[in-house]
């Protein structure tokens, strides 16, 4: 009885549990075939990667900045990001306000990392600090200077030289303070503040 229930069963059902099993096997291997393209991917972005730091470091800015951009445009996602900011860097030591700009873009691009996106806009109000006015520093820093920001210590820096430069030292000093205030601060930053801090008149000291 059980046999012949069995019988049954797989005579109405044959069809469709092979078709299952053929999907199962298919879907498993379609998986490992996306996973290993995406792995090579990976590795071969990486392997460019290393080549285009290491024509920066044998100082050939543009073959570089051609190396970083072509990964930009054909790497995964993880690199091209990286790539876009390692070629920004290339394209400043020919052109800083050039750079500056693409800084910016990669600061304005929603789909970037806040870390990175960040990270674009004190690299790009660095190499455009000389030119612009205290209040323009602010509107591109002040974000990224909020406390628990990566790169606020930077951002604080560049902001407290920024308004020394523009003669505000009232604002000088709230971010020399800023700067003293957070425990995190690096040492090294920390000893420039205290050295900016004692050129300020006596009355601007904190």
């Amino acid at each position: 009885m059980r046999r012949e229930r069995l019988k049954k069963l797989w005579d109405r059902y044959s069809v469709l549990i092979i078709l299952a099993v053929v999907l199962i096997v298919a879907g498993v291997g379609g998986w490992r075939g996306y996973d290993y393209l995406e792995t090579k991917k990976a590795q071969d972005a990486g392997a460019a990667f290393e080549a285009a730091v290491t024509l920066s470091d044998d100082n050939k800015p543009a073959e570089a900045e051609a190396a970083f951009n072509k990964i930009v445009a054909e790497g995964p996602k993880g690199y091209r990001t990286l790539a876009r900011l390692r070629a920004a860097a290339e394209s400043a030591k020919r052109d800083p306000k050039a750079a500056a700009q693409f800084f910016d873009a990669i600061a304005a691009d929603s789909s970037v990392g806040v870390v990175e996106q960040d990270l674009a806009k004190i690299r790009a109000a660095g190499l455009l600090m000389e030119s612009l006015s205290f209040p323009d520093m602010m509107q591109r820093l002040e974000p990224v200077a909020a406390a628990g920001r990566t790169y606020r210590h930077t951002a604080r820096e560049l902001l407290a030289l920024s308004a020394w430069r523009n003669n505000d030292t009232t604002a000088t000093r709230q971010w020399l303070d800023a700067i003293a205030a957070d425990a995190q601060t690096p040492p090294s930053m920390r000893s420039r503040a205290e050295a900016l801090q004692a050129l300020l008149p006596a009355g601007a000291k904190s």
